[in-house]
This record gives structure tokens, C-alpha cells and sequence, in this order.
């Protein structure tokens, strides 16, 4: 996106004690932290005119610094990373901002390319933020409300995100496709700001996804599809994942 007429950046919101598995970001993978392997990663696809990690951990800090990596350290305390982001975009002249979730190491660059491409589509004035989905098919996946599912209309805008399985599947003789919301996502800057000052309401609260803010109060999400599988790192399970994949890739 380097070439088009829009300033794109990335932000990596990067909070250091997670509740599920505290200090994650700073876990070794490969010889360096998994903080220090999303930037790079997220750097190495040359798709933005900034990456900036965001954090409230003086040891991510230092460790992306150490690393020769842009960093801010956040100013207040936030319950989510795009309040994060919407913090430290404040001050940075842009015009699309993307969330690189610090625990997806290997987003790779079709993805984010894909992303960023509607931007500079025929129904690009009606979106506020694009974010990617990709196919789930197996039952547990689809069950499984760690993943969120969204539905979307024709034009693969997002109706709907949920823990639970949409859409319903009554009708067996109907083929339905469930997809799996992966949290990245492109804002113009005015909706990450906007963001910010909305209120949570019901049904943000009741699924406790944080994207749900944005249809509760009519902001558009265009959804990308997706076949690229990367994974976050949640558990210490999960992180046993991500090195025998590293080494895959690394031999």
C-alpha cells in the first residue's frame, strides 16, 4: 500500500499480562520474543508506511527498542486494544490504521494485502473498518466459543458476530459455510477514534467481543475472506504450536 495515495500504518497493541496466559508476548519463539516476531513479521511485508508496537509493559518496551522496532508506551490504562490504538493514533497523521494482534505472529502478507485492498474499492466510502474471516468446517471449531463466528450479507458486509454458531443451522437441506472472524482489522482513523468514545452496550457486554460496539452503533465492517489459518497464541499449549511451526518454516 505503499504506493497508493493513502498513509497506512500498523499498530500492535501488545499488553503484557494476559489473563489467560500472563507474559505470553515475551516468550521465546525462535530466539526472540513473540512480541519481537509479530513487528518483525508484521515489518516484513513492506505493506505499511510506519508498524508501532503499543504497550503498558516497560519490559516490551525495551525488548522491541532493543530490537530497533517503534514503540509507545500507552498513557492510561485500556480494556481493549483498539481503546489502545485509538489512544496512541491520537497524535499520527493517517489515514487507515491496522490492529496486528501481538499474539499472531504469522499473519502473512496476502492477508493484509487483501485487507487493505478494499480501501481503494468501488464501496470504499461506505466502510468504516475491514476485518478478515476465514472458513471453518470442522463441528468442535464451529462449537467451540473461543472462536467468533460472523455472518454477512451479499455484499460481505457483517450482520452479526457471535460465540455461539451462526447462523443456526435448522434446515439440514440448506449447505451453510460457517466463518471464523479473525481479530484484525483496518480502520480509517475517524472509526478507531469514534471508537474509542462509544459506549459498550447489551450485546457487547453479553458476547464480550468488542467489535459488536461498532454494529451497535452503525458503523459498516467489511469482512475479507480468507484461507491463510494463522493462529494466536493463548496458552502455553498454543505456544508449543507456534515453535513447531516456527521450525517448520525454519529449519
Amino acid at each position: 500500500m505503499k504506493n497508493s495515495n493513502l498513509h497506512v500504518i500498523a499498530m500492535i497493541p501488545a499488553r503484557l499480562q494476559a489473563t489467560r496466559f500472563p507474559r505470553k508476548l515475551l516468550q521465546d519463539l525462535g530466539g526472540k520474543s513473540v512480541i519481537v516476531r509479530t513487528y518483525l513479521n508484521t515489518k516484513a511485508t513492506g505493506l505499511f508506511d510506519e508498524v508501532i508496537v503499543v504497550t503498558d509493559s516497560q519490559e516490551i518496551f525495551d525488548d522491541i527498542k532493543s530490537h530497533g522496532g517503534q514503540v509507545m508506551m500507552s498513557q492510561k490504562e485500556h480494556s481493549c486494544g483498539s481503546d489502545r490504538i485509538a489512544e496512541a493514533v491520537e497524535t499520527i497523521n493517517t489515514d487507515i490504521v491496522v490492529n496486528v494482534q501481538g499474539d499472531e505472529p504469522f499473519t502473512d502478507k496476502d492477508s493484509l494485502e487483501n485487507l487493505l485492498n478494499v480501501f481503494h474499492q468501488n464501496d470504499a466510502e461506505q466502510i468504516d473498518l475491514a476485518s478478515l474471516m476465514t472458513p471453518l468446517n470442522d463441528l468442535d471449531d464451529i462449537q467451540n466459543p473461543n472462536y467468533v463466528k460472523v455472518i454477512v450479507n451479499q455484499q460481505n458486509f457483517a450482520l452479526y458476530f457471535s460465540r455461539s454458531p451462526i447462523p443456526y443451522h435448522r434446515n439440514q437441506t440448506i449447505s451453510v459455510q460457517y466463518y471464523r472472524h479473525k481479530g484484525i482489522y483496518a480502520f480509517r482513523k475517524q472509526a478507531i477514534l469514534d471508537f474509542s468514545k462509544l459506549p459498550m452496550l447489551g450485546l457487547e457486554a453479553a458476547e464480550q467481543i468488542e467489535c459488536i460496539r461498532f454494529l451497535e452503533h452503525g458503523k459498516t465492517i467489511k469482512m475479507v475472506q480468507t484461507q491463510e489459518n494463522s493462529f494466536g497464541i493463548d496458552t502455553p499449549q498454543d505456544l508449543d504450536r507456534a515453535k513447531a511451526f516456527f521450525n517448520q518454516q525454519n529449519p
